[in-house]
Protein backbone atom coordinates (compact mmCIF):
# COMPACT_ATOMS: atom_id res chain seq x y z
CA UNK A 1 0.00 0.00 0.00
CA UNK A 2 3.13 2.64 0.77
CA UNK A 3 4.44 1.84 -2.71
CA UNK A 4 1.00 2.65 -4.27
CA UNK A 5 0.75 5.97 -2.38
CA UNK A 6 3.73 7.34 -2.85
CA UNK A 7 3.50 6.36 -6.73
CA UNK A 8 0.76 8.24 -6.95
CA UNK A 9 2.51 11.47 -4.85
CA UNK A 10 4.99 11.37 -7.52
CA UNK A 11 2.85 10.85 -10.40
CA UNK A 12 1.11 14.04 -8.46
CA UNK A 13 4.08 16.30 -8.45
CA UNK A 14 5.11 15.55 -12.21
CA UNK A 15 1.74 16.15 -13.55
CA UNK A 16 1.84 19.93 -12.74
CA UNK A 17 5.35 21.80 -13.10
CA UNK A 18 5.71 24.91 -14.15
CA UNK A 19 8.76 27.28 -14.89
CA UNK A 20 9.86 28.53 -11.57
CA UNK A 21 13.20 27.33 -9.87
CA UNK A 22 13.47 26.02 -6.38
CA UNK A 23 12.46 23.17 -4.50
CA UNK A 24 9.40 24.06 -2.19
CA UNK A 25 6.77 21.92 -0.50
CA UNK A 26 2.83 21.62 -1.96
CA UNK A 27 0.13 20.70 -0.61
CA UNK A 28 -2.26 17.90 -2.23
CA UNK A 29 -5.27 16.15 -1.95
CA UNK A 30 -3.90 12.23 -2.56
CA UNK A 31 -6.55 10.01 -3.51
CA UNK A 32 -6.42 6.25 -1.73
CA UNK A 33 -8.49 3.09 -2.55
CA UNK A 34 -9.86 1.60 1.02
CA UNK A 35 -12.16 -1.02 1.74
CA UNK A 36 -13.47 -0.63 -1.53
CA UNK A 37 -14.10 3.41 -1.19
CA UNK A 38 -12.03 5.97 -2.15
CA UNK A 39 -10.47 8.58 0.78
CA UNK A 40 -8.87 11.65 0.14
CA UNK A 41 -5.90 12.55 2.50
CA UNK A 42 -4.03 16.11 2.66
CA UNK A 43 -0.32 15.73 2.14
CA UNK A 44 2.42 17.82 1.36
CA UNK A 45 5.13 17.42 -1.31
CA UNK A 46 8.43 18.51 -2.68
CA UNK A 47 8.13 19.94 -6.06
CA UNK A 48 10.26 22.34 -8.21
CA UNK A 49 13.28 22.69 -10.31
CA UNK A 50 16.95 22.44 -9.37
CA UNK A 51 19.78 24.47 -11.04
CA UNK A 52 21.81 22.32 -12.96
CA UNK A 53 25.17 23.40 -14.33
CA UNK A 54 25.16 21.70 -18.22
CA UNK A 55 29.24 21.97 -19.34
CA UNK A 56 29.44 22.24 -22.95
CA UNK A 57 32.98 20.12 -23.09
CA UNK A 58 33.97 16.57 -22.53
CA UNK A 59 35.11 16.33 -18.90
CA UNK A 60 37.79 13.79 -17.28
CA UNK A 61 36.51 13.35 -14.04
CA UNK A 62 32.83 13.20 -13.22
CA UNK A 63 31.79 16.64 -13.65
CA UNK A 64 29.32 18.52 -11.74
CA UNK A 65 26.92 16.71 -9.89
CA UNK A 66 23.00 16.69 -11.01
CA UNK A 67 20.56 18.20 -8.74
CA UNK A 68 17.20 16.91 -8.05
CA UNK A 69 14.08 18.33 -5.76
CA UNK A 70 14.02 15.81 -2.53
CA UNK A 71 13.02 15.66 0.40
CA UNK A 72 12.91 14.83 3.99
CA UNK A 73 10.07 12.06 4.38
CA UNK A 74 8.30 10.83 7.15
CA UNK A 75 4.68 8.54 6.92
CA UNK A 76 1.40 9.21 9.01
CA UNK A 77 -1.13 6.93 9.30
CA UNK A 78 -4.61 7.88 8.85
CA UNK A 79 -8.15 6.16 9.83
CA UNK A 80 -11.60 5.66 8.20
CA UNK A 81 -14.79 5.67 9.81
CA UNK A 82 -15.59 2.89 6.68
CA UNK A 83 -12.57 0.77 7.18
CA UNK A 84 -10.63 -0.62 10.31
CA UNK A 85 -7.40 -0.99 8.48
CA UNK A 86 -5.27 2.41 8.39
CA UNK A 87 -3.51 3.49 5.57
CA UNK A 88 0.09 5.07 5.46
CA UNK A 89 0.77 7.68 3.36
CA UNK A 90 3.78 10.36 2.49
CA UNK A 91 4.46 13.69 3.98
CA UNK A 92 7.58 15.68 3.09
CA UNK A 93 8.71 17.60 6.18
CA UNK A 94 11.73 19.50 4.52
CA UNK A 95 12.17 20.29 0.77
CA UNK A 96 15.51 21.01 -1.13
CA UNK A 97 17.72 20.44 -4.07
CA UNK A 98 20.56 17.45 -3.35
CA UNK A 99 22.52 15.73 -5.52
CA UNK A 100 21.12 12.77 -7.05
CA UNK A 101 21.62 9.05 -5.21
CA UNK A 102 21.02 5.53 -6.48
CA UNK A 103 17.29 5.63 -5.11
CA UNK A 104 16.88 8.82 -7.38
CA UNK A 105 16.16 8.15 -10.99
CA UNK A 106 18.34 11.48 -12.45
CA UNK A 107 18.00 11.07 -15.90
CA UNK A 108 17.63 13.12 -18.73
CA UNK A 109 14.12 14.62 -19.72
CA UNK A 110 12.97 13.50 -23.19
CA UNK A 111 10.63 14.76 -25.06
CA UNK A 112 9.27 18.51 -25.51
CA UNK A 113 10.41 21.09 -22.77
CA UNK A 114 9.03 24.59 -23.03
CA UNK A 115 10.91 27.38 -21.84
CA UNK A 116 10.13 30.13 -19.18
Amino acid sequence: MQLVVMAAVLALAGAEQDCSSGCRPKNISLPVDTCGTTEFVDTTICEGQCFQKDPNYVHTDDGPKQKTCNGEWSYEVKYTEQCPRGFIYPVARKCECTACNANTDCGTLSGYIPSC
